[in-house]
């Protein structure tokens, strides 16, 4: 017998809680200071999170401070980070946007921000090139600013649109604005951004792109999507 559902303010309590007996304590972040971590979110669209993370090793490496990848070419820039999706393109946004931080701010360092509110912050990092909804949330919830919101990646899409949280036609924006309509109040950084690590990892593990495994799915009573098909579907 399928549940009953659930009221629309306790949906995301619940699925946190599920996703987090299901798949247990996410690993511990790594937390960083904001322009590694707005340099990280520029370059991390659509690429594997270990490669990611590789190439930004590889960037410190190579050229030993971000203002060297400040001053670096295109070409030198581009070269460094082919590993990643679309690295002409980043190469270009990335140089551009170290360039404007150090024309605005005098130096090379997102540290300022800290006295800045979380709506402001925000804005303020959407006006370079490349930088949308995701990469703000990313810097002021996962970096040392440790603010309230949720970053929402392409699996977090996926998933919250099969649960019917939001529709079809809702973008990482929109998406994120309902869900911190849901988030209870008392919910801090940390609890947000561990909630975004448990929904990316149920969609890597479970809620995948092409197969999604939803007889084995925690979530399979609570999702519109997932009922019907566990019900239509004799193997999964």
């Amino acid at each position: 017998m399928q549940a009953a559902p659930l009221f629309a303010d306790t949906r995301l309590i619940e699925i946190h809680g599920r996703l987090l007996t299901h798949y247990g304590q996410p690993s511990e972040r790594d937390v960083w200071d904001p322009l590694k971590q707005f340099i990280y979110s520029l370059l991390s669209s659509r690429t594997k999170t270990e490669v990611s993370h590789e190439v930004v090793r590889n960037l410190q490496t190579r050229f030993g401070s971000w203002e060297r990848v400040r001053d670096a070419s295109i070409p030198e820039i581009e070269d460094a980070i082919r590993a990643i999706t679309f690295p002409e393109q980043k190469a270009i946004h990335l140089k551009r946007a170290l360039e404007q931080i150090t024309q605005r701010c005098g130096r090379l360092s997102l540290d300022f921000l800290k006295s800045y509110r979380t709506d402001k912050i925000r804005s303020w990092l959407e006006r370079f090139d490349g930088v949308g909804a995701k990469t703000s949330a990313a810097v002021v919830n996962f970096s040392t600013l440790r603010r309230r919101a949720i970053c929402v990646d392409s699996h977090h899409l996926r998933v919250t649109q099969r649960l019917g949280l939001v529709d079809k036609s809702a973008d990482a924006r929109k998406t994120e604005d309902r869900l911190m309509e849901m988030a209870p109040a008392d919910w801090s950084a940390e609890t947000l951004d561990e909630h975004h690590t448990l929904i990316k990892i149920h969609g890597q593990l479970t809620c995948t792109f092409a197969a999604p495994r939803c007889r084995v799915c925690p979530l399979v009573d609570l999702c519109p999507t997932g009922s019907n098909a566990s019900q239509s579907k004799p193997h999964q």
